[in-house]
């Protein structure tokens, strides 16, 4: 059998991708990847706390709906509700990153998509529709043959491999001040930004909304930013350069989560105990495309390449990409979901095209 579309990946636009092609009777087959640090079911929204800033989903009893809308069988992977966000006795708060994915992947299955609990760890592209399909090959050692392909297997942060780092992750430890900034955790408190490209001026940048202040620290004596970025860090009145330096530990605790980050130097001066409610990790991303083996076009980052402008197509027929993977630039949930859906109606007008000649 050889299927009509076949998705890999299982963020925001996995999901909103099948969600279409679904609804469009292409009876979709989804790749939702294992337990892999790279590919990891639901995405970098597994990693996310509250989720503020998705449209549609204000503060209030999420979890009274998601309890009604996921199916039982998959409560336990729910996430307990935030502890302090109590209104009228039940919960009260935004959305936390897995509640609303799962939601996108409850309203895929409620149309019919079928979901497979395992990875694409190779690829061999044939011509697409009307030609020899294309075909995939599993974690188990399973091949399937599919007309069309959607790539979403999205991108992750680059952290940096430190004990401490991981154990407050989502508990202080960030890799996104857009997604986590404004969160009360971080309000009005001096904040810790690690890197020194445009990406971690941008956040120092952001961040500054929100905290009292921003130290940026960078391991070398001068920024590697473009410079009108590093010119915007180094006036910006609330942040505050912390040069030649590496961070060395993070320190907290269970009830307040991050506090302290340990900052050594890299010339030899003493290391610094700098307080601190968050520090945002800023040393890029990196695409999960390995398992295609060079088989698609990437840009000098290692991002797919959109080959025709507003659309999701990539450098060969029938395959499209969607999500964080070829997106080096937003990487939001939103913007995944949107991409998503684009890349759906670009699978579906390209098989229409075929079966009607």
């Amino acid at each position: 059998m050889v299927e009509k579309v076949v998705i890999i990946g299982s963020g925001p636009a996995g999901w909103s991708a099948a969600i279409y092609a679904a609804r469009a009777n292409l009876s979709p087959l989804l790749y939702e990847g294992t337990m892999k640090p790279d590919m990891i079911p639901l995405g970098q929204l597994a990693f996310t706390t509250e989720v503020e800033n998705y449209p549609g989903f204000p503060a209030g009893d999420i979890r009274a709906f998601v309890e009604t809308a996921v199916d039982k069988d998959r409560h336990y992977n729910l996430p307990p509700a935030p502890k302090g966000h109590v209104r009228d006795g039940r919960p009260h708060y935004a959305v936390q990153g897995v509640e609303l994915v799962e939601l996108m992947k409850q309203q895929a299955l409620n149309f019919g998509t079928r979901v497979v609990g395992d990875d694409i760890v190779s690829v061999d592209f044939g011509e697409g529709p009307p030609g020899r399909p294309h075909r995939l090959t599993t974690g188990e050692g399973k091949t399937v043959e599919a007309r069309t392909v959607i790539v979403a297997t999205g991108a992750r942060a680059n952290y940096l491999g430190l004990p401490s780092e991981e154990h407050y992750k989502n508990r202080g430890v960030s890799a996104c001040a857009v997604c986590d900034g404004a969160l009360p955790r971080f309000r009005n408190k001096p904040l810790v930004v690690v890197g020194g490209g445009d990406s971690a001026v941008e956040e120092a940048t952001y961040l500054t909304n929100f905290a009292s202040r921003v130290f940026l620290v960078h391991r070398r004596d001068e920024l590697r930013a473009s410079k009108i970025m590093a010119q915007r860090a180094l006036t910006n009145p609330k942040i505050e350069m912390v040069w030649n330096s590496a961070i060395d530990e993070v320190r907290g605790d269970d009830k307040s989560g991050l506090t302290t980050v340990m900052v050594k130097s890299t010339v030899g001066a003493p290391t610094l105990e700098m307080p601190a409610a968050g520090m945002f990790v800023a040393i890029g991303h990196t695409p999960n495309t390995a398992f295609l083996d060079g088989k698609l076009e990437m840009n000098d980052k290692g991002y797919l390449r959109l080959t025709v402008p507003f659309r999701t197509n990539t450098s060969v027929a029938g395959v499209f990409a969607a999500g964080d993977v070829s997106d080096d630039y937003y990487r939001q949930a939103i913007t995944s979901a949107g991409t998503g859906c684009m890349a759906a109606l670009d699978a579906e007008r390209l098989l229409a095209q075929f079966e009607h000649h």
